[in-house]
């Protein structure tokens, strides 16, 4: 290594002495393009390196803005989304709350309004939890309804809420008929979370698949004309003494989110306030 150095040394102090000789011999231009030869590739290698060094920092610094500009439209974008869909579901919790107050104020029926608080479908138990309860002085068997229709009755009272059967529970029973037809029968809940109308065979020659069904009234439980369900598909049994008619539930149980809860008298027939049509 100090032999290396000293060879550098003595090489640039030879070079020195050389230059400075043909200088006061008077040969100063060719000295100037000595050295020029030799410093000249010297000079471009280094400006070729200077210009690749800085343009790979500047290609570097574009790189680390492209990301934090598209990380920041990123986030932008997600927060307009979020925004968006925050906006789409206020509109439509006011679309509902709208469609619920309107029927309240139509109907001729003493109604509480109510939110879904809990929902039960496990086993053999379908259930909706209402926050309305003893404290407002709901009791057992209280209809329960929404602008579409007939979501089910209260079987269980508590201190601050209310446990809804829903019509698909298979124990639960509604009396009801055909609108078209006048056929009487009873919508049953089944295991497999549907409903079927059973309906005497005799009664039931001319249903058919769209037809709409609701309430009977009889017994006093449900008021009259609520929408129960239209026929999806018919189950003829040939002679035997029932046929039944599954049923496309009118109320969507899975999303529904407020309810009515009928308090007063349930003798109305309400056939005028529910849609009907196809």
């Amino acid at each position: 290594m100090r032999i290396r150095r000293l060879v550098l040394l003595v090489s640039i102090l030879v070079l020195c002495l050389v230059l400075l000789t043909l200088q006061t011999r008077g040969r100063a231009s060719g000295a100037a393009d000595l050295v020029a030869r030799i410093t000249t590739p010297v000079q471009k290698t280094l400006s070729a390196i200077h210009r690749g060094a800085f343009g790979l920092w500047s290609t570097y610094l574009d790189w680390k803005n492209v990301r934090a500009e598209n990380r920041r439209l990123r986030d932008e974008n997600q927060r307009l989304r979020v925004d968006a869909l925050a906006v789409s579901e206020t509109a439509e919790e006011n679309q509902r709350l709208r469609r619920m107050l309107e029927l309240k104020a139509r109907l001729p029926l003493n109604t509480l309004t109510g939110e879904i608080i809990a929902r039960e479908w496990g086993g053999w138990v379908r259930s909706l939890t209402v926050n309305r309860g003893r404290a407002d002085d709901v009791k057992r068997l209280t209809a329960v309804i929404s602008p579409d229709g007939l979501v089910g009755r209260v079987v269980d009272v508590r201190p601050g809420a209310a446990v809804v059967q829903v019509l698909t529970d298979p124990t639960s029973t509604v009396g009801a008929h055909a609108v078209r037809t006048r056929t009487p029968g009873v919508v049953e809940g089944e295991p497999r979370g549907t409903i079927r109308f059973k309906y005497m065979a005799r009664d039931g020659s001319a249903l058919q698949p769209g037809d709409l069904v609701v309430t009977s009234g009889l017994g006093g439980l449900f008021p009259r004309g609520i929408p129960v369900g239209r026929v999806r598909a018919i189950d003829d049994r040939g002679s035997a003494l029932f046929s039944f008619a599954t049923l496309e539930p009118a109320v969507n149980f899975a999303k529904i989110d407020e309810v009515l809860l009928v308090t007063g008298d349930r003798m109305e027939d309400v056939t005028a306030y529910f849609p009907t049509g196809g």
